[in-house]
């Protein structure tokens, strides 16, 4: 087979398609009409493109198509020019990488030390400190930073309430090294917005300012505060609300800073940003990018000339998205949210460790958090391209909705008085808790699956201890930002089968009654086992027989609980019969692996697994049932 050459045209750009017939789109949706046809879908090409069947929605109600083309590019551009939709330095991260900053809140002094030394010695390049009630004592602050050359690594704290203890602990560890105050350099994080959204408790930002301002004249190099969007992500808030949300507090800090005494220009250059990064790496991107362009837009309404409207990012890696039961996914995890947070444009990425939903992360987990970032830079080369997600029709179109939604948060938290206010007036945990009950939903029905979870779960893994993390009080004020993992409630019910098969040397189970032949039930077997183990439920599989034999392997299994799995031709010649006799078996309740149907609902079936259904609802049915005493 010879390869034809490629065409070069009169500017002596290659064409590379120009040996083939041209296609169209047209062509193109007649294929994918034809290949959904196949798949048993309806296409009705008269109410609209079919690729539109294969469209998802984000929470934000941005619509993701299956293909983008030239129709959909956005003009965003150039890396370091205004509105830094494509970075705020001209060279990206190619010179020198993004910040690799770690994150560090173990009470225990001494293991803090250790911890914080060996990130530093093995490819971390800033430190991020928890203190106060939920981290390291504030008085033990000097005595975590003892091994730390200051002057190379900078220390961005997040002390909460303590932010004033934790300044003057922090900047003391300077003075004792010696080091001037112009070599004071990271962020003292200071939050009274965070904490509000956290707390529930108003926020005090203007004292927050005047304590700040304290500082800025003499450390040139320090930024003050932290406009935080990760209490809204963590809550289970939409990407637009935490873009609206963390710029809105930025514009809140400006004018507190200004107030206390800062010009605008050196105001905004203390300001840096904290974004959550999850594994859907193309919102993560969009995000990112979308921000720095919603910042450059209010900076330059304030009225500061282009070279001061960059916005500094620093990107955490998600704890919503974090799993207590195999943590290992976490992993893959965070290394997706990495990869997406670094092309994003981060200036400083937060990789958490995969046991962090755990307690407090062991060194082998603090190992494989900073080697997913040095991995990524040095043998993935990542940083070595500037902007390399720029002009990707999709990502272009997804900033730009991106934008538009979260500006429109933005301007509605503003009209609402500022976010201070909106806060305090449970606005904001309203719109918040809407958008979580959605998700919630999504993922009790699987529409948003989670790995090792509520898919493909594993009974039989080994439990991973870890010493627990200190927690700040859980807040009772009704407008506080709960933090929300989304496995939360599955894991819940995993629990619970782990103390049925402490207290009983067994698990909940569920017999998988399988009529007719391995190929025809074994597909939705497998399905109804992967649900019922999500719940921490056992499948136990019968041998694929007829009513009768179905029903004698049920006796015989301890099962409590049956589901029939077949194909719906067996069902309709044996589903009544194979539940009668389930019944008469002893089965307490009999569950069919399909959709609801008015025949089978008659012929007996309690309750139906079937893709779509409240795995959730039904797998805290049947814990509630199997895990009560005989």
């Amino acid at each position: 087979m010879s390869v034809p050459e490629n065409t070069a045209t009169a500017s002596g750009a290659l064409t590379l398609a120009a040996d083939f017939p041209p296609v169209s789109k047209e062509q193109w949706r007649d294929l994918v009409a034809g290949v959904l046809r196949k798949s048993g879908m309806a296409v009705d090409e008269a109410a609209g493109a079919p690729e539109s069947l294969l469209a998802t929605t984000t929470y934000d109600g941005i619509v993701i198509q299956p293909l983008y083309d030239g129709g959909d590019d956005v003009e965003s551009g150039f890396p370091g020019i205004a509105p830094f939709t494509r970075g705020t330095r001209p060279q990206g991260a190619v010179a020198d990488g993004w910040d690799v900053r770690q994150r560090h809140a173990d009470p225990d002094a001494a293991a803090a030390r250790r911890a914080v030394l060996e990130d530093l010695e093995n490819g971390v390049t800033s430190v991020w400190l928890g203190v106060g009630a939920a981290g390291v004592p504030v008085d033990r602050i000097g005595e975590v930073l003892a091994d730390v050359h200051l002057d190379l690594a900078p220390v961005t704290l997040d002390a909460g309430a303590d932010y004033e203890a934790a300044a003057a602990a922090l900047l003391a560890a300077y003075a004792d090294r010696g080091l001037p105050d112009s070599a004071v350099s990271g962020n003292l994080g200071i939050d009274p917005l965070g904490l509000a959204a956290r707390t529930g408790e108003r926020a005090d930002v203007a004292a927050a300012a005047r304590f700040a301002v304290r500082f800025a004249a003499a450390h040139p190099g320090l930024r003050l505060v932290v406009a935080d969007g990760t209490p809204v992500h963590e809550a289970g808030g939409s990407e637009a609300q935490e873009l609206g949300a963390a710029v809105a507090s930025g514009v809140a800090y400006l004018r507190a800073l200004t107030d206390a005494g800062l010009d605008l220009a050196d105001a905004a250059a203390r300001v840096e940003f904290r974004f959550a990064a999850n594994a859907d790496q193309f919102l993560t991107i969009a995000k990112l990018r979308a921000a720095r362009a919603m910042w450059n837009r209010v900076t330059e309404v304030c009225g500061l000339p282009e070279e001061h409207r960059g916005m500094r990012q620093h990107a955490v890696t998600s704890a919503a998205m974090a799993t207590r039961r195999d943590p290992y996914v976490n992993m893959l995890r965070t290394t997706l949210a990495c990869f997406a947070a670094g092309v994003g444009g981060a200036d400083a990425v937060t990789v958490r460790p995969f046991d962090s939903a755990l307690g407090l992360p062991d060194a082998l987990a603090r190992r494989i958090a900073r080697n997913t970032q040095s991995l990524l830079l040095e043998e993935s080369h990542v940083a070595r391209v500037i902007d390399p997600a720029g002009g990707s029709f999709y990502v272009e179109r997804l900033t730009a909705d991106l934008y538009e939604r979260g500006w429109a948060y933005l301007r509605e938290l503003e009209a609402a008085g500022g976010v201070a206010e909106a806060l305090a007036s449970g606005l904001v945990a309203e719109q918040v808790n809407a958008v979580w009950e959605k998700r919630r939903a999504n993922l009790a029905h699987r529409r948003d699956p989670l790995t090792g979870v509520s898919e493909f779960p594993d009974l039989a893994e080994p439990a991973l201890e870890r010493v627990p993390a200190p927690a700040a009080p859980e807040p009772s004020a009704p407008n506080a930002l709960p933090a929300r993992r989304y496995a939360a409630e599955y894991e819940a019910l995993r629990d619970r089968s782990d103390a049925v098969l402490a207290a009983t040397g067994a698990r909940p189970r569920v017999f998988l009654a399988t009529l007719g032949p391995v190929a025809v039930h074994t597909a939705r077997a497998t399905f109804a086992s992967n649900l019922f183990q999500a719940g921490g439920i056992e499948p136990i599989t019968g041998g694929g027989a007829g009513p009768e034999e179905a029903a004698a392997e049920f006796r015989d299994s301890g099962a409590r609980v049956a589901c029939v799995c077949s194909s719906d031709r067996v069902y309709a010649e044996q589903a009544a019969a194979a539940v009668a006799a389930l019944k008469e078996a002893g089965a307490e309740r009999v569950l069919l692996a399909g959709r609801p149907s008015d025949a089978l609902s008659a012929a007996g079936v309690d309750d139906y697994v079937f893709t779509g259904c409240d795995a959730l609802a039904l797998l805290t049915d049947l814990s509630d049932l199997l895990g009560a005493a005989r």
